[in-house]
């Protein structure tokens, strides 16, 4: 039967490059980013040395790490600091987050003064209000006494 079954094969056969081929190849590209005038002769010698650099370098790394090297610029490495490398005293950076909280109770207090100073719209507004609501409750005040003194002098008048 053929390779493929009864509708025979399609495309081709995969091949893999070797891992050390690889390492081999970013080695090169690398060292030819960080001297673009370096000669190939120097990178022949090197090709020797870094073989073994590249078996302890892929001894190391665990699963695919080894096979490809990763250059994600958002990858973060975890780097452990000991107890003593660590600055206590340093001030801590805040997250974005943390500094929007911050800023807006800010702003709040900042707010609530000048609110309670009557310097914002709505403090005017508000002041306004209630000025309207005194002087309309001294009205009905002074109509009521007014009322109060005519029932009283109704009934003194009747007896």
């Amino acid at each position: 039967m053929p390779r493929g079954g009864k509708r025979g094969h399609k495309g081709r056969g995969k091949q893999f490059s070797n891992p050390e081929e690889i390492d081999r190849q970013m080695k090169a590209q690398k060292e030819l980013e960080e001297n673009p005038n370096a000669e190939k002769e120097t990178s022949d010698n090197s090709d020797e040395e870094s073989s073994s650099d590249d078996e302890s370098d892929s001894r190391k790394r665990s699963g695919v790490e080894g096979l490809i090297e990763i250059e994600n610029p958002n990858r973060v490495s975890q780097k452990s600091k000991k107890v003593a490398e660590v600055d206590v005293t340093a001030p801590r950076e805040l997250s974005r987050r943390e500094r929007e909280e911050i800023e807006k109770q800010k702003s709040k207090e900042r707010y609530m003064k000048l609110h309670l100073e009557g310097k914002t719209e709505q403090a005017r507004a508000d002041l306004a209000r209630l000025a309207i609501i005194k002087k309309q409750r001294e009205d009905a005040a002074k109509k009521r006494d007014d009322l109060k003194k005519d029932k009283d002098d109704d009934t003194k008048a009747k007896r």
